[in-house]
């Protein structure tokens, strides 16, 4: 089985977050985890939240970060993803960043690993596997 994870639910893995053990074991059992190039700077910048209202030191943000990476065997270049994750958004009335993990997972036959229930809602409709 192929996963795509999103922030929204890798997070919830790193900092042992209510759905973590549901998530954590869908990424043990997955042939190959993937994600857009755009996972490192989302995962990055919600850790800087983090750290920024006190939540996390430095030192733990970065660990939860390289964490987050390690997640992933490969990444797919958003270059690849960009006009279909715009038209999707166009249709869905939805955040472009979130589609580029829609797009990522269609593509692959893919189930998408998120904690997001609007981006879930609008992966039902279109008949995208989830884990949420």
């Amino acid at each position: 089985m192929i996963v795509v994870i999103d922030v929204s639910g890798a997070v919830h893995i790193l900092t042992h977050k209510e759905k973590a053990e549901k998530f954590e074991k869908v990424l043990q059992e997955a042939t190959r985890v993937i994600s857009p190039d755009l996972y490192i700077s989302e995962l990055t910048n919600t850790f800087w939240k983090h750290y920024t209202h006190k939540i996390f030191s430095m030192d733990e943000c970065g660990k939860y970060i390289q964490d987050g990476i390690d997640y992933i065997d490969s990444f797919i270049d958003s270059q690849t993803l960009w006009q279909e994750a715009f038209a999707e958004g166009v249709r869905n009335n939805h955040s472009i960043y979130d589609m580029f993990y829609l797009v990522a997972a269609r593509r692959n036959g893919a189930t998408l690993v998120t904690n997001d229930s609007d981006l879930a809602e609008i992966c039902k409709k279109n008949g995208v596997k989830i884990c949420c």
